[in-house]
């Protein structure tokens, strides 16, 4: 089961950061990226977030930090704050929700 966390966006000083958890060897984590990619384009929102790709195998410190125990994972993060999170998101849908505080 799909769950998606949000917190109330909070002004920010800097541009939030997208950080996207995947597995390179992952064909969800590919689909998933294609799904994030429709969102943005969708809303022409390629510059709302500095987007990161990280793999938890090369990067266990961001893993650790926060708390992702799933691939895919995707996170807002804003003055050093999570403020959303969805694990395995299965569309668009689902992303759309996480990012609707950000998107235009």
């Amino acid at each position: 089961m799909t769950t998606v966390h949000s917190v109330a966006r909070t002004p920010a000083t800097q541009q939030p950061r997208l950080l996207f958890f995947t597995s390179p060897v992952s064909g969800h984590c590919r689909k998933v990226q294609g799904y994030l990619a429709q969102v943005l384009q969708r809303r022409r929102n390629h510059d709302t977030f500095r987007v990161h790709m990280v793999d938890p195998a090369e990067r266990p410190d961001l893993a650790e930090r926060f708390r992702v125990t799933a691939t895919p994972t995707l996170l807002v993060v804003s003055d050093r704050h999570e403020r959303g999170r969805v694990e395995k998101p299965r569309g668009c849908k689902e992303i759309e929700r996480l990012l609707a505080p950000w998107l235009r």
